[in-house]
């Protein structure tokens, strides 16, 4: 099990790397002004946006730039706790990992049922966005396996010392 748990935190590792460039870098120029990013990223917004088809990127619906914000507010400081939690071995990075792969499932759910409620997303555009869903599924149950090398069961705690009575 250790080494599964080594497996998985690596590619935590590797996506959470991604989504810290990415956040401030893409998806804060969906809730900031485009004169704030250099033309290299603006271009390659559009760019993406052209060749998937994401009509969410180009209407920017109000529900989307809510989760954009949800995720430059909440998760993206999340995705830093978690890189920090998993290279220095911190006993809270279930906890963050738990929460941060709740909030992802969260949000995609919300997305990827307007991509296919909607009729308007393609499938080039759906297989972009479910690698992400994967993503907060890994982190939740990631979030719900004990560190190695601390496999407690519940009542299974240090005992308190108690006190004799003289």
């Amino acid at each position: 099990m250790g080494m599964l748990c080594k497996v998985v935190d690596t590619l935590l590792l590797v996506a959470f790397v991604v989504m810290l460039l990415a956040g401030p870098l893409i998806d804060a120029q969906l809730v900031l002004p485009e004169t704030t990013f250099p033309d290299l990223l603006i271009h390659l917004k559009q760019r993406y946006a052209e060749e998937y088809q994401d009509y969410l990127v180009v209407e920017k619906p109000h529900f989307f730039v809510a989760l954009v914000w949800l995720e430059l507010v909440f998760q993206w400081p999340l995705v830093l706790l978690n890189i920090y939690g998993i290279l220095a071995s911190k006993p809270w990075f279930n906890t963050t990992c738990l929460i941060y792969g709740a909030s992802v499932i969260t949000a995609m759910t919300a997305l990827l049922g307007e991509l296919v409620g909607s009729g308007k997303g393609s499938d080039k555009l759906l297989k972009m966005y479910s690698p992400f869903m994967a993503l907060g599924v890994l982190a939740l149950l990631r979030g719900l396996v004990p560190q190695s090398g601390e496999a407690q069961t519940i009542g299974q705690g240090p005992a308190l010392a108690r006190k004799k009575k003289a």
